[in-house]
């Protein structure tokens, strides 16, 4: 059995070994649980005290916002929260409408250095100043996104987007919704 441990993550770590560390748990978190909202709510979880485990002089360290979007059952044309840490948030969001219906529409990750800069940008936090999501792909279709929110600008890099895209295929393969 997994314990709470595995959000903890030693002080030091690069960027690069935090993910490792998120992976490997994730991959034992996910392991006889096919449960989408157990597995999501402990994602959020890690997610959360990985970045804040970072450095502080590393731009990741400054996540506020973490966690996940869902396709809505009754509306598949619009998101709606799943499980995460941070300030209150949007409870719906339409598929094209920000970044997390942009990668919604369209199924691409977005790696957004500004997000003031991003055409339709929703502000549910106003510190947020950069953005990535990822959108979770099953059967074809987006079935949810990982969206994570920085405080400072370009505090995301493809090194983000490499380990959020193995997360979210880790996702897919082992929940069921």
């Amino acid at each position: 059995m997994v314990h709470a441990d595995a959000s903890t993550f030693e002080e030091g770590l690069s960027k690069k070994e935090v993910y490792a560390q998120v992976l490997e748990q994730a991959r034992l978190l996910f392991d006889g649980q096919s449960n989408w909202v157990c597995n999501f709510s402990n994602t959020a979880s890690l997610l959360w005290h990985a970045y804040h485990s970072l450095p502080s002089s590393a731009p990741s360290s400054r996540v506020n916002w973490s966690g996940f979007y869902f396709t809505d059952p009754k509306n598949p044309s619009q998101l709606i929260l799943g499980p995460f840490h941070g300030q209150v948030a949007c409870q719906s969001i339409a598929f094209g409408r920000g970044v997390c219906g942009a990668a919604a529409k369209t199924g691409l990750t977005q790696l957004v250095e500004d997000v003031d800069s991003f055409p339709g940008h929703i502000a549910c936090d106003g510190a947020s100043k950069s953005e990535i999501v990822v959108p979770i792909v099953k059967g074809g279709k987006v079935v949810a996104i990982i969206d994570v929110d920085c405080a400072e600008l370009n505090g995301f890099t493809t090194e983000d987007q490499e380990a959020l895209e193995e997360l979210a295929k880790l996702l897919a393969e082992a929940c069921e919704f």
